[in-house]
């Protein structure tokens, strides 16, 4: 059986919706945002046709608050294909929609051949996309499988690219902000290469003085300057065969520069002081977090080692552009640190999740993982609270979302979404605090049990969830 949520105050469009499924979909109809999300809490659900109206609230139809309301839905019901019903002078917006991770979209008014086809296209591209997420899964080897596991277009592109790269020699330019998991990345490349079983060396360029770098790299003979009391071998040298992986390469010296240049040009190096030719079979894979072409354009960097480096570019998108994947990644990131810290937390409290999906995160991975250690580490219970997040990383109180001033807004709007979060987190933590119960939450709240009913339906509360609080 499956269940479609239909969510639209029009009842000539829950009439097609109910004609058009045979005994084998559920139709459950709802006729506001509250009621939708009322039925939505707890429940499995294949598909969720929403009225575009509904699923903004009153807001502009923006792409950034389309996205965030696509999100939203997403977030409730992960497993659901979301499809947007619109009138016909907004289907615009419905198709900003599909771009900000809709399934698709349905004009007004509704035709039974239309809702058919369109769902039975989107179970058929679901297939695809499971067949299609095994057979990734299958390729990649160890810890790779919940490396490239993603719900993110963009990140499929790039782990496409490293399937279809890893098995050569070709030199890898790994470009994206700090945190992104380039080294993980590149080492995700080694893993799938002919070379899996030699050396993977990773360089941390920017961590070494320039006066050192080539010895790093290169190595020396002894007494090719003060302090060489023996001869050293380079990383390229213990690379022999393997993979050495050039992080941050943008901070190298110039004459760093001309030597990494001859080794990618003639596959030869020679050690500082010394006068014997090394051959170099290494595969090259560089990473930085700046744009190499500007340092070009400014004089930092050589032009001919950017278009040697710049061989096969794999650009990695920070988290804020994939947050698709923020709960995937937080969740392998408590199952890692469950089993290191012996700890036996499930799950991750709303209000952390509406934070996290309302943050920028400069850090990117990086970033989320040093939350999650910390947390997981603060945590004694199952569940992962706000109580276990830095303070600053909420709004008013320490609470309700990542704070965020959207100036785009009317300051009225504004105001009221603010009002809304404050709202949701109070009732949340007044939950937990009182482990769910309804009576003695109303008590604390300062409000009749009924009202509390009414605010808890409007913000999608259910109190089951708090329990383990108690």
């Amino acid at each position: 059986m499956k269940y479609l949520l239909a969510v639209t105050p029009h009842e000539d469009a829950l009439h097609v919706l109910r004609a058009s499924f045979s005994g084998d979909v559920t139709v459950i109809p709802c006729r506001t945002r509250a009621e939708a999300l009322a039925q939505a809490t707890g429940r499995a659900l294949d598909m969720v046709m929403i009225d575009l109206g509904l699923l903004l609230e009153g807001r502009e139809p923006s792409r950034r608050v389309l996205h965030e309301a696509v999100w939203e839905v997403k977030r409730r019901v992960p497993s659901a294909e979301i499809i947007v019903l619109a009138d016909a002078d907004a289907v615009r917006h419905a198709v900003d929609a599909v771009q900000a991770g809709a399934g698709s979209y349905l004009p007004y008014p509704l035709l039974e051949e239309e809702v058919r086809l369109v769902a039975q296209k989107l179970h058929e591209s679901a297939l695809v996309r499971s067949e299609l997420d095994y057979l990734r899964d299958r390729h990649w080897a160890g810890d790779g499988v919940d490396l490239a596991h993603t719900n993110s277009p963009r990140m499929r592109e790039v782990f496409d690219k490293v399937r279809l790269v890893a098995g050569t020699r070709s030199t890898v330019l790994l470009t994206g902000e700090t945190g992104t998991g380039k080294s993980l990345i590149a080492r995700l490349i080694h893993n799938h290469s002919n070379r899996r079983t030699r050396r993977f060396i990773s360089v941390h360029c920017g961590a070494i003085p320039d006066t050192l770098i080539e010895s790093e790299l290169f190595g020396h003979e002894k007494g090719a300057f003060t302090g060489a009391v023996r001869k050293k071998p380079g990383k390229f040298e213990i690379a022999e065969g393997g993979t050495i992986f050039l992080d941050e390469i943008g901070t190298v010296s110039q004459s760093a520069q001309i030597k990494l240049l001859g080794v990618l040009q003639d596959r030869a190096y020679q050690r500082v002081g010394g006068e014997a030719v090394l051959r170099a079979d290494v595969r090259v894979i560089a990473a930085t977090n700046e744009d190499l072409a500007a340092l070009c354009a400014q004089g930092r960097f050589r032009r001919d080692l950017y278009y040697r480096l710049n061989v096969f570019p794999v650009d990695v998108p920070p988290l804020r552009e994939r947050k698709e994947d923020l709960l995937l990644l937080a969740e392998l990131f408590v199952r890692r640190y469950n089993a290191q810290m012996v700890k036996d937390i499930r799950s991750i409290h709303p209000e952390v999740i509406d934070a996290f999906m309302g943050y920028d995160w400069p850090g990117n991975v990086r970033e989320l993982e040093n939350l999650i250690e910390r947390a997981c580490i603060l945590e004694s219970g199952t569940v992962l609270t706000p109580d276990s997040f830095p303070a600053e990383f909420f709004g008013p109180g320490g609470g309700g979302r990542l704070a965020t001033v959207d100036t785009t807004l009317p300051l009225a709007e504004a105001r009221r979404r603010s009002v809304d979060v404050f709202e949701r987190a109070y009732l949340e933590r007044a939950l937990a605090q009182c482990g769910g119960s309804v009576q003695r939450t109303a008590a604390l709240a300062g409000v009749t049990t009924r009202q509390l009913h009414k605010l808890m339906t409007r913000h999608g509360l259910r109190k089951e969830d708090y329990k383990l609080h108690g």
